[in-house]
């Protein structure tokens, strides 16, 4: 079947009944799986989509923002909306022009609702995992190890959440967070004073919180993790730029 009638509605009256963002994004999906637009193929417009599915543009944008956050589709702001998943050079792009700020005010309005939700949904065995998790952290000698289980660990927290769109931002922004120049930054800021001792108090704080079943509680320890670590990045950070 042509792409153009995939996204075509049925008839007018479903499509004054169901001209909404849902909608927009069920008749995109079946545009996608339909595979006429190949994976880095340039997609229509905003405008041409909107106008081909009798809705406004408005529902056809929460749509694609849908569809973007889960890999489907990739846009970039002047060439246009394209099919597939984002290619490697255009994440090398965006780690390039964001900074560790950025990231950190993301995973502040993020992770501590991952952990409230992981209170809520998280299985005994991935509670346990959390654990082990936890403690890989603190006896890997090398930096690089450390970065890798921690981001295992966090990653474990929004996995035992339950919410597939949730993870998939998580995914977006840990994979930004792996950039070499962050990880050293990130070790400079852990080091010293006590703060891989801290570090472990204060996971093991959050996943006692997890099985505690208290979203709340989660939500908070998460919080005070991430700002004790946006502060220490911006202390170095300060460091840094006072030897240049």
């Amino acid at each position: 079947m042509p792409a153009s009638e995939l996204l075509r509605p049925n008839d007018p009256e479903r499509r004054a009944e169901d001209g909404n963002s849902a909608y927009a994004l069920e008749r995109l999906r079946r545009y996608l799986d339909a595979g006429e637009t190949r994976s880095g193929g340039r997609m229509p417009t905003e405008r041409q989509l909107a106008e081909t599915l009798g809705i406004g543009r408005r529902a056809v944008r929460r749509a694609l923002e849908v569809l973007e956050a889960e890999g489907l589709i990739w846009r970039r702001q002047g060439s246009g909306t394209f099919a597939g998943p984002l290619p490697a050079e255009n994440s090398a792009e965006q780690i390039a022009t964001t900074d560790f700020l950025e990231i950190m005010e993301v995973r502040l309005r993020l992770e501590p609702q991952l952990a409230a939700l992981a209170a809520m949904r998280a299985k005994p065995a991935q509670i346990a995992r959390m654990h082990e998790l936890a403690d890989r952290i603190v006896q890997c000698e090398d930096a690089d190890a450390r970065e890798l289980w921690d981001g295992t660990l966090h990653r474990q927290i929004a996995q035992a959440a339950g919410n597939a769109l949730f993870l998939s931002l998580f995914d977006t922004v840990n994979r930004l967070r792996q950039d070499e120049a962050w990880q050293a930054i990130r070790e400079r800021a852990r080091g010293g004073n006590g703060t891989r001792d801290i570090t472990l108090r204060q996971h093991h704080a959050i996943i006692d919180a997890i099985a505690a079943r208290d979203p709340q509680a989660a939500a908070n320890e998460m919080r005070q993790h991430l700002l004790m670590l946006q502060e220490k990045l911006i202390r170095q950070t300060s460091l840094d730029g006072s030897e240049t």
